[in-house]
């Protein structure tokens, strides 16, 4: 299947691959979004069967949804503002925590088209939060406001893509705890 998705064919061709490489693992994702507005959790439905593996979803736009229902620190937040790499890792954290998923993703940035929090646009900041390891990568972007959120939404959902093949690697080696797939996961929230 080529569907274009919400992001285009090559978005939609990586979330069909790591749709299909976590259901045959029985792992799942949660996601935290700020400035892709749930762009990563839409791109990751467009791809039939991902109800298998998407736990759910939270837009987080605002800095006080950040804090109260993800749990971001209000200091973090008062003292370095969304746009900051420790607010993109207790994200990602949150939302793997909160939904009871395997991997937790992230998103938070300036997507224009003017500066915001004395940033500039394009600056962005991805996470991963899975269970043995929490990446987060710094992005410094270019284009219109929609290239950067689109550029936002295939970064997050490349640094999952490496985090399982790291994951691969490690169990792979001999004594690197393979286990069963999911057996890292959080309970479900409840």
């Amino acid at each position: 299947m080529s569907e274009g998705g919400v992001v285009g064919p090559e978005v939609y061709a990586v979330c069909a691959d790591l749709v299909g490489r976590l259901t045959g693992r029985g792992l799942t994702v949660a996601t935290a979004e700020s400035l892709t507005g749930g762009l990563v959790a839409g791109a990751l439905t467009d791809v039939p069967g991902s109800s298998l593996v998407l736990r759910g979803g939270v837009v987080a736009y605002s800095v006080e949804v950040k804090a109260s229902v993800l749990g971001v620190d209000a200091g973090l937040l008062a003292s370095r503002g969304a746009v900051d790499a420790g607010v993109a890792e207790q994200m990602a954290c949150a939302a793997r925590e909160r939904l009871g998923a395997t991997y937790g993703l992230a998103t938070t940035g300036v997507a224009g088209p003017e500066p915001s929090e004395g940033k500039a646009v394009g600056t962005v900041f991805v996470a991963v939060a899975g269970p043995r390891t929490t990446r987060v990568q710094a992005l410094s972007l270019t284009g219109s406001r929609a290239e950067i959120r689109r550029r936002s939404v295939a970064a997050v959902l490349d640094l999952l893509a490496q985090e399982l093949l790291d994951e691969d690697e490690l169990s792979a080696r001999p004594g690197g705890g393979g286990g069963r797939a999911g057996e890292d996961a959080p309970p479900p929230a409840g």
